[in-house]
């Protein structure tokens, strides 16, 4: 039988605890740009890596240094299109994503220093500036990525969400006063990923999105997120230590902790591809990671995007000499009146 599209289930889809899904009834929302619009921009063509559903048995699990998964993968072939010059038909409402200008004054974003003091303080007045209702803002996390040898952090090659509902629920009990948690938990509040290229274009492993509106609930996969244990175990930030791993292990957790829970993402033919070629410093594409006002929450609103798959690809259009990719992403807790 063949899969219903995202936008004729979601808005009965009910959220489980640990962010997986059920789903009891159809219904529709607004659907994706018409297809005959898209065959007048510009299309690449890429292989993407998706979890393999039959390889693996239990729950699913990644290391968040590279250092392996429980799980095996599998590429599947799919049409990537440029939306630029395009770029007002997405916004994190629609489809989950959307590409905005806005020149940082931070460029190097070699000092955590000026990276957690000023341009913490940057994203928050880009997310305001652009997003209304907004009435409170946590960053709790940036990770800083660069295609270079030695890198601890690279570029991620599988398609994914980077929170669960029950790990965006747990930010907010993590991050948030006590006293404020259960008030905040009550009305909207969403994960983004505000994500930028550094020093130079991304023409290199560009950053590839699936419209939320062409997914449907059996995709998702919840799947834990393993940390390194460090010795001080009373220190909860993990911003600045990461490292590379020191061994592969597809099979022992041993060393590694669960500190968190992703969205692995199971191939779909109904997907839709986009991004943003050759993507600059001075842009900054919003990735929704979770909305509780998202169709099928409690509270959900039609046609309200839950959450945006990515994944960095290998664009076959990339010129040979094009500079190792670089990009911060800082992720956003946001509140709303």
């Amino acid at each position: 039988m063949a899969t219903k599209p995202a936008h004729e289930v979601w808005r009965h889809v009910a959220f489980l605890s640990n962010g997986a899904y059920i789903n009891p009834s159809l219904s529709h929302s607004p659907s994706i740009p018409e297809q005959r619009a898209e065959s007048t921009y510009s299309m690449t063509t890429a292989s993407f890596v998706h979890i393999d559903t039959s390889s693996y048995e239990g729950k699913p699990w990644g290391k968040v240094d590279g250092g392996g998964t429980n799980f095996g993968e599998k590429r599947h072939e799919r049409q990537v299109t440029d939306i630029r010059g395009r770029e007002h038909e997405f916004t994190t409402d629609n489809s989950g994503f959307q590409v905005l200008k806005s020149p940082a004054k931070e460029r190097l974003f070699t000092d955590d220093k000026a990276v957690r003091e000023g341009y913490y303080q940057e994203v928050e007045r880009l997310l305001r500036d652009n997003i209304p209702g907004i009435k409170k803002i946590v960053i709790f996390d940036h990770t800083i990525r660069r295609r270079v040898k030695d890198a601890p952090r690279q570029p991620v090659q599988q398609v994914h969400v980077d929170q669960t509902a029950g790990a965006a629920e747990a930010r907010v009990r993590r991050h948030l006063p006590e006293n404020e948690v259960a008030n905040l938990l009550k009305g909207r509040y969403q994960i983004v990923n505000v994500w930028r290229p550094i020093e130079n274009p991304a023409s290199d492993h560009p950053l590839a999105v699936i419209d939320w509106r062409s997914t449907s609930p059996d995709d998702f996969i919840p799947s834990d997120l393993l940390y390194p244990k460090r010795a001080d175990s009373t220190d909860a930030d993990d911003r600045g230590k990461e490292a590379l791993p020191v061994k592969i292990d597809t099979k022992s957790t041993e060393g590694y902790e669960v500190k968190g829970e992703t969205m692995a993402v199971a191939p779909n033919e109904r997907h839709k591809f986009y991004y943003q070629s050759n993507m600059t410093p001075e842009e900054v594409l919003l990735l929704k990671c979770f909305d509780s006002y998202g169709e099928g929450r409690p509270n959900g609103q039609k046609g309200l995007a839950v959450g945006t798959p990515h994944t960095a690809f290998a664009d076959p259009k990339t010129p040979p000499d094009a500079p190792g990719r670089q990009s911060i992403e800082v992720r956003c807790l946001i509140f709303y009146d």
